[in-house]
């Protein structure tokens, strides 16, 4: 095995980790990545058209029946993806209304989405037709293009998916550099800007595969440099497909490391949500399920979950107010001064002991009354809320129930020493 053929192998393998990666979220996800369906359909072709290009399956398929099918399918597998990342490029920047100033990149995508259905379709119609009629396949090709070097049916079939892939890479490469020069997200400037060099070697690749097939049929090389030139020109598509691939998953890694954080918060979470909401059945939107199913739901974000959780909790404790008095909040603070001397930690700790606290007393058969003091709130936005009720959480696992008992019960002393 060739130094070539193993990268083949590494590249097609990349890809098809990507695919798979990006699917539930092309699949199962909200309305933004539905739309990114046509991107995962894009993965998915090139995954495909690049398994062909490996040698087992290479060889496979051109020695089967139909003479060099992987060509075929490899070339039909590669339009899809094209069609596909055009699409997504339409989906993207063609999102503007039909009235007022319409930016030229716009006008371009729509254009592009105009022709793009049609012109797959006529290019696979013609690729087909010129296969099976002017492509000499009386001998299975290892290496297609350095094979049938110098052959007018094999050039004019190449040509086509050459003329096709060519004018692709140039519309994804403009289109990607507008949006690079744009971005202000870091993350996302690199992943753009590694996906238009890789569309950039994509227009060279196939500028300069179609000029060598011209240029063979007129002076017809030797098999040594027809192969080196294949050799060369396969390698430096390997290269594109490795900067799409990374390039592309570098703007998802930041969306996927949001996630587990969120993931992360959840399962923190989930104990504190889970006690109150058994303790409020009709609190919540929908019953409260076990962590793992909770994980593992698609049918809503997890940072709309996350949201919905941090409103529930809230609204619990608002509710536990009616069944504890004001000095709860005091005895509470007292405790977790006790246990910490730290301030960081002892105002998590504090509010965890209140609604252990007040939730023992609920829970006991303690009368609902005026509403009691409770902590003031610790953070100015949804994800400061979110980090401060982890750390309660965190605290609350460590609270047994004696020790909440031992609170409320240094309430009752102080009123009767009162």
């Amino acid at each position: 095995m060739t130094p070539l053929d193993l990268a083949g192998y590494l590249i097609a393998g990349l890809m098809t980790a990507v695919a798979v990666w990006r699917m539930p979220a092309a699949l199962w996800g909200d309305e933004e990545d539905k739309r990114r369906r046509a991107l995962w359909g894009c993965y998915a072709g090139f995954a495909a058209a690049l398994w062909t290009k490996t040698r087992v399956v290479r060889i496979g398929l051109n020695d089967s029946p139909v003479t060099d099918l992987s060509v075929l399918i490899k070339h039909y597998t590669a339009t899809v993806a094209i069609l596909a990342i055009l699409s997504y490029i339409v989906a993207i920047y063609g999102q503007y209304p039909d009235a007022g100033d319409i930016p030229r990149h716009v006008r371009f995508a729509r254009t592009i989405q105009q022709v793009a259905a049609k012109a797959s379709v006529a290019t696979l119609v013609l690729l087909t037709v010129l296969f099976f009629t002017v492509v000499d396949r009386s001998v299975p090709s290892d290496r297609f293009v350095s094979d049938h070097a110098g052959q007018w049916g094999a050039t004019l079939y190449m040509s086509v998916f050459y003329l096709y892939l060519g004018a692709a890479s140039a519309v994804c490469a403009y289109q990607w550099a507008l949006a690079t020069a744009g971005a202000r997200l870091r993350h996302l400037r690199v992943g753009l800007g590694m996906m238009t060099f890789a569309m950039f070697i994509g227009v060279g690749y196939t500028v300069s595969r179609t000029l060598f097939l011209w240029v063979s049929v007129i002076d017809r090389p030797s098999p040594a440099f027809a192969l080196e030139f294949d050799e060369v020109t396969e390698g430096a598509q390997l290269v594109l497909f490795a900067f799409f691939a990374v390039g592309a998953s570098i703007p998802a890694f930041s969306t996927g490391g949001r996630r587990v954080k969120l993931w992360r918060a959840q399962s923190r979470l989930h104990a504190l949500w889970h006690e109150l909401m058994t303790a409020f059945p009709d609190q919540p939107f929908e019953p409260p399920r076990s962590l793992r199913r909770e994980l593992t739901r698609f049918d809503t974000p997890a940072d709309l979950r996350i949201d919905r959780w941090a409103a529930d909790i809230a609204d619990a404790v608002e509710k536990l107010r009616h069944y504890v008095p004001d000095g709860l909040l005091p005895a509470a603070e007292a405790a977790a001064a006790a246990d910490t001397p730290d301030p960081a930690r002892s105002g998590p700790l504090a509010d965890a002991y209140w609604i252990k606290a007040a939730l023992t007393a609920r829970n006991a058969g303690a009368p609902a009354g005026p509403a009691a003091a409770v902590g003031t709130q610790h953070a100015t936005d949804q994800d400061g809320e979110v980090a401060w009720l982890v750390q309660v959480a965190a605290a609350y696992r460590t609270i047994t129930d004696d020790r909440a008992r031992h609170v409320l019960a240094s309430l009752t002393d102080l009123e009767k020493t009162a």
